[in-house]
């Protein structure tokens, strides 16, 4: 045991150093929900939660497609800082900024189409659809200064600094709290807003946290050298390309995991509000776990580019597998904590005890799949920092839409086991994408390991 954590001892050291504040800014995002989602479900009823619910199921798609885009310039960037190529670095910036901006514009406009002309075709509760149209309109808007941020985030973290995303947005995730209590309850004179609230507190929120990443990026003596060749002039169709190769298949990935999760939100919405909001409740807690997981894979991605861009295969192979090791023990505490606390959590969120009660058995649910959540994440970013970006695309449509969902429509709605049913759909998804990205990651680095070993004998 001793001489196996000495192996890995430098790599899980190194790999924690990095991924601490990843996982804290990743958790970021998921704040911003999850505060909406508690703030609406304290001070504005179920049918506003169930709103929530609809709201920011239709939209996870643009939400991953964004988040998709603004990753491609990551693993570039720690490939060029591993072979001390920094001009450029900056020239990666310049690109990725206006393409984040220009895709946050689209997305915008393609959610404003759906929510006006599809989401009441939905088969969803009347009530309902009439609290997500405000929120779901602004939590869109929000996309555009979410993707400003992010371009400069995934920049600085492909560079290996992660700590500064991470203070702003603590910072933006406790003022997004304080405005959306404010505003929902109306406080200080102001006329309660209800679940519009949280969509202006979450747009706020967005604008100054893109403001105080960009400062942080142009103002900093470390990225001096990175940023010679920042320019509009350098912003060209070649590099858009570099960054869309990388950057389409990442947001393919994430659209077909976070759209079978959305498909299934409608699926139960089909069974009712209480289910629906049951579900919230359950799915926000356990993407907390998953953006968590999303941090660690992020920095299994920055050192897997530094060492494959540097050609360290055999580094690369070690401090992939510390990642995993790492996640497995994460995933297994807060399954753990899932399991013993699922009648308590659902309170912070509601004081519905028909929704507690479902979303108890949801979360027992949700501790099974959380080894598979975490290991699948990690999986992708390992692979996404080796350049492997289109295999992997292959194997998350296959887990999530050939098995994950067809599989909960199975149980959830044919058989009628109800939301349980349909949880257990996202459960099979989930481990196919595991497995199959796992055999994936040693297939690689197997191959360039033997590749290094004749190289060396000639």
């Amino acid at each position: 045991m001793n001489s196996f954590y000495q192996k890995y001892h430098s790599y899980y050291r190194d790999s924690l150093g990095l991924a601490l504040p990843v996982v804290l800014s990743q958790v970021g995002h998921t704040l911003v929900q999850l505060s909406d989602t508690i703030i609406v479900g304290q001070f504005a009823g179920t049918n506003a939660l169930a709103g929530v619910s609809l709201s920011i199921s239709t939209f996870l798609v643009p939400l991953a497609i964004g988040l998709g885009i603004s990753y491609g310039i990551t693993p570039l960037i720690a490939q060029h800082n591993g072979r001390k190529n920094f001009a450029e670095c900056g020239r990666l910036l310049s690109n990725s900024l206006i393409l984040n901006i220009l895709t946050s514009f689209v997305l915008f406009a393609a959610v404003y189409t759906v929510m006006s002309l599809f989401i009441t075709h939905l088969d969803q509760s009347p009530a309902v659809v009439a609290q997500a149209k405000p929120f779901l309109f602004l939590l869109s808007l929000s996309m555009v200064p979410l993707m400003i941020f992010d371009a400069f985030k995934q920049f600085a973290q492909g560079l290996g600094f992660t700590k500064q995303a991470m203070y702003i947005t603590i910072v933006g995730n406790v003022l997004n709290i304080l405005v959306g209590i404010v505003l929902v309850k109306g406080m200080f004179g102001i006329t309660p807003m209800g679940i519009r609230g949280v969509g202006y507190s979450t747009l706020i929120d967005r604008c100054l946290m893109a403001i105080a990443m960009g400062i942080y990026v142009f103002r900093s003596p470390a990225f001096k050298k990175y940023l010679t060749e920042f320019a509009l002039k350098n912003v060209q169709w070649q590099r858009m390309k570099q960054l869309l190769k990388i950057g389409m298949p990442v947001a393919l990935q994430a659209t077909f995991e976070l759209s079978a999760f959305g498909g299934a939100s409608i699926l139960i919405g089909t069974i009712g509000s209480i289910p629906q909001a049951a579900h919230q409740i359950a799915i926000s807690l356990a993407s907390m776990t998953y953006m968590m997981a999303s941090g660690i894979s992020s920095a299994a991605a920055v050192r897997s580019g530094n060492y494959f861009g540097a050609g360290k295969h055999r580094e690369l192979r070690l401090s992939a597998i510390s990642n995993y090791h790492i996640v497995i023990v994460f995933m297994c505490i807060t399954a753990l904590i899932f399991t013993i606390c699922n009648q308590w959590l659902p309170w912070i969120y509601t004081t519905d005890r028909n929704v507690i009660a479902i979303a108890a058995q949801l979360l027992v649910v949700a501790a099974f799949f959380q080894l598979f959540d975490g290991t699948q994440v990690v999986g992708l970013g390992i692979l996404r920092g080796m350049g492997d970006v289109n295999k992997p695309t292959i194997i998350t449509f296959i887990s999530y839409w050939i098995i994950g969902l067809p599989v909960a429509y199975l149980l959830g709605i044919h058989l009628k086991i109800g939301v349980t049913g349909v949880w257990y759909g996202l459960v099979c998804g989930l481990a196919a994408s595991s497995i199959m990205l796992f055999l994936r990651f040693q297939s690689i680095s197997k191959k360039q390991q033997i590749v290094v070993v004749n190289d060396l004998k000639i």
